[in-house]
């Protein structure tokens, strides 16, 4: 087993329609104004951004995220990830009912020196520092499905980037 390696998959049953979940997934940029965890989102250009995140543990993890596929109607929004962690990440919705099934996939390389160093001790602690962070973007994302529809606008992640 390499220790530096993780898969993660998390599941999130929302009471919103997939277009509304699209579109608030796809808007990167703002998931600091409602996900706790996300400490900051830098476009750096249409299609990339540097994110800055921290649950738990006290310590940041920076990556820069690169769109690969945005697909609107197949509900699918995949970057890949490079600094801290290597790898990619996968948002894909699915309608349930009235509402959506959003499945969350990762698998990441563990790249900063000091996780490494602490990989084998550490990886529970890092996988429980994960779901606390997957645990407060849901209920972030539920909160702001709830406000206005302007606030939900194209981001970078679909090529309509701009500042926060």
């Amino acid at each position: 087993m390499d220790w530096c390696r993780y898969r993660f998959r998390s599941v999130w049953r929302l009471a919103a329609p997939p277009d509304a979940v699209h579109a608030v997934l796809e808007r990167a940029e703002e998931y600091p104004r409602w996900w706790p965890q996300v400490r900051e989102v830098v476009p750096v250009d249409d299609t990339t951004g540097t994110v800055r995140f921290r649950s738990l543990l006290p310590y940041d993890i920076v990556v820069t995220a690169h769109a690969v596929r945005s697909d609107p109607a197949g509900r699918v929004l995949e970057v890949g990830l490079a600094g801290d962690l290597e790898g990619w990440a996968r948002w894909t919705l699915t309608p349930e009912g009235t509402g959506t099934h959003v499945l969350y996939e990762q698998e990441v390389e563990v790249r900063a020196r000091l996780l490494r160093a602490l990989a084998v001790p550490g990886r529970p602690v890092f996988r429980a520092n994960h779901a606390l962070m997957m645990r407060g973007g849901r209920r972030g994302i539920v909160a702001r499905l709830k406000g206005p529809a302007e606030e939900r606008r194209r981001g970078w992640w679909s090529g309509g980037g701009r500042a926060v």
